[in-house]
Parts: structure tokens; C-alpha cells; sequence
């Protein structure tokens, strides 16, 4: 099954590890840290983590044609 890759701000230059433009293919009930494993994301860097625009917990089962995305600390002033 094939999930959409979104990585935002210090994550993005990880996307080179992401072939077909952002989409990655993985087996059924592959968990989002899983994902952050198979990409080797730095895994204290990744503060938020979306699936279809709504939070989700790490340990979340992705489904087909789901959209993952994934936040570093964002700090502003």
C-alpha cells in the first residue's frame, strides 16, 4: 500500500529518501513508527505528527492512501 510523506521545516531534507515524489510504499499495518524507522528520522526531532490533517499517536496503523506528516519543534519570538 502506498501512504503520502509530508516533512516540514529541519525534517524536509529527508524526503530524498522518499522515492516516487512523496509517496512510499509499505505492508499492511505498518505503524507510523515504522515509518520514522525505514526513513531513519531522527526520532527525538519529529515533535508533531499528522495523518489526514488530524494528531495521531506514533504507534498508529497507516491505511492506503493515508497523508503522514511530520513537525520538528517549532520556536519562534
Amino acid at each position: 500500500m502506498q501512504v503520502e510523506i509530508k516533512l516540514f521545516a529541519t525534517l524536509r531534507p529527508y524526503l530524498k529518501k522518499v522515492p516516487d515524489d512523496g509517496f512510499l510504499t509499505v505492508s499492511k499495518d505498518t505503524s507510523i513508527d515504522q515509518v520514522i524507522t525505514m526513513l531513519e528520522l531522527p526520532e527525538d526531532e519529529i515533535k508533531l505528527v499528522f495523518v489526514n490533517g488530524r494528531h495521531a499517536p506514533r504507534d498508529h496503523i497507516l491505511k492506503n492512501g493515508d497523508r503522514l506528516g511530520l513537525f520538528p519543534p517549532v520556536g519562534g519570538g
